[in-house]
């Protein structure tokens, strides 16, 4: 391990060597984001520290004690529920580990006099030639109210006007990631064109009441459908022309109000799926596992297993149930079914699965598992545009753009038109692989040909 090698292999700090700030990449094998841990020194004489990780949007995290003894560096992160341990090897370098949720990951730090600065050229900047408002709107059923942004074009409408929807996870009305602000791209492009857009926190998230932890795609659909109601009230927007564009899990919500609401003019889907949510994630694992170098055997095993855990899921309402069974599950099959698997082996397989499904996703990944879209796309009757990347890995675009062509031609629906879009990745940048690692190593936020043939298509309707 990384704190038995003999501190002689080292030069030896002594003093105050450890305040300023420290950058590395943590590897998280298909992820690579970038951290930054600022130290110094309080009032009371004990160390202090704060985390930013500038690829998640997320800067100014405190951190708990700091431990620092010989060339030993210990920093508790108890919000996040982590923590780092390093061996200072020189005055400008710290190797070491980050440790969450039962997991560890290389992370060497290298000491900077300046902190990390994303370059971002799409995101738009004031004076905008549109007017911008805040806004609140009431979910009714549920009983709490979300905040957002409504861009207008000018003060004089009618305008046609979008609801921006964001995929999966918990964002803010930007869609921010990695440091991107997609939405907010997509929402200075339109309105530009003259078009109204509604982009909107998500629940439990920035200005927005709720709890997103425990909730579900159909709870979701319910805050965009709260979004389309209170639109239709606002004097600046043509009720008649209010459609819908959303990403990914955004897309699944989308069709689902495309399919049971006549009043939803349009909807765009971007990288949204046409299959099943099982497969969707079955699949995304294979392709990133092969593209990121995953031996074959691997790859199979982990497949197999992982379709096991997902109808586990499916079958059971209770968290602790799936936990038991699936661990019992594992555990049979890597020790008796297969060769090559120790007992170190099989417990980290078994920390990752149940780190990479905490129980407070698993009533929104169940739902996810168990969503067809086929039992939607038949009965929707308003022009749809769905667009997907050509490297997307996660929503892989042939199989998802062929199924909701097909799912919408039962239907009778002629007004459709579908698209994969070269060299994109999921959040719809150029790329050279499409894995998650590249999304925050990529200045493109969003495709700008794809901006054009978004705005143009929605003016035609």
């Amino acid at each position: 391990m990384l704190f038995l090698v003999s501190h002689m292999m080292y030069s030896q700090v002594t003093g105050d060597k450890i305040t300023g700030s420290w950058q590395g990449i943590l590897d998280a094998g298909s992820v690579k984001l970038r951290l930054g841990f600022n130290i110094s020194v309080g009032d009371d004489g004990n160390y202090q520290a704060t985390l930013d990780s500038p690829d998640q949007g997320a800067n100014g995290i405190p951190m708990g004690k700091i431990t620092y003894e010989g060339d030993s560096l210990r920093i508790d992160a108890p919000m996040i529920n982590g923590y780092y341990l390093g061996v200072v090897t020189s005055d400008s370098t710290i190797q070491g580990e980050w440790n969450q949720n039962n997991m560890s990951f290389d992370l060497n730090l290298k000491r900077h006099v300046e902190p990390f600065v994303l370059n971002r050229p799409q995101e738009p900047a004031p004076p905008f030639p549109y007017m911008e408002e805040e806004v609140e709107f009431q979910n009714e059923e549920q009983d709490f109210s979300l905040g957002g942004t409504l861009t207008l074009p000018g003060d004089e409408g009618p305008f046609p006007c979008v609801i921006l929807v964001s995929g999966s996870g918990a964002h803010n009305r930007d869609e921010e990631i990695y440091g991107h602000k997609p939405f907010k791209v997509i929402a200075d492009f339109l309105t530009r064109k003259g078009i109204a857009v509604l982009r909107y926190d998500d629940r439990g998230v920035g200005s927005s009441g709720g709890n997103y932890q425990g909730s579900t795609t159909l709870d979701h659909a319910g805050d965009a459908r709260a979004a389309i109601n209170y639109l239709k009230k606002r004097r600046e927007i043509d009720p008649s022309k209010i459609g819908v564009i959303g990403h990914s899990e955004g897309g699944m919500i989308a069709i689902m109000l495309a399919s049971e609401y006549p009043d939803i003019a349009f909807i765009i889907t971007l990288a949204g799926p046409g299959v099943d949510g099982k497969t969707i994630l079955l699949d995304q694992t294979v392709y990133i596992y092969r593209h990121s170098g995953v031996p074959e055997p691997t790859i199979e095993d982990s497949r197999t297993v992982l379709d096991k855990v997902y109808d586990i899921m499916i079958s059971n309402e209770s968290y602790d149930v799936w936990r038991t069974e699936v661990l019992s599950y594992t555990r049979s099959f890597y020790s008796d079914d297969k060769e090559g698997y120790s007992e170190e082996d099989i417990d980290l397989i078994e920390k990752r699965l149940m780190a990479s499904i905490p129980e407070p996703s698993y009533n929104w990944l169940r739902y996810f598992a168990m969503f067809d879209p086929s039992d939607y796309l038949g009965t929707i009757r308003c022009p749809v545009l769905a667009l997907n990347g050509e490297k997307d890995c996660q929503v892989l675009a042939s199989q998802n753009i062929q199924a909701i062509r097909e799912g919408l031609a039962r239907s009778g629906n002629e007004a459709v038109t579908v698209r994969i879009i070269p060299d994109l990745n999921h959040l719809f940048q150029h790329c050279e692989t499409g894995l998650p690692g590249e999304y925050t190593t990529i200045e493109e936020t969003f495709d700008e040909d794809t901006l054009d043939l978004i705005s143009d298509w929605i003016r035609k309707k």
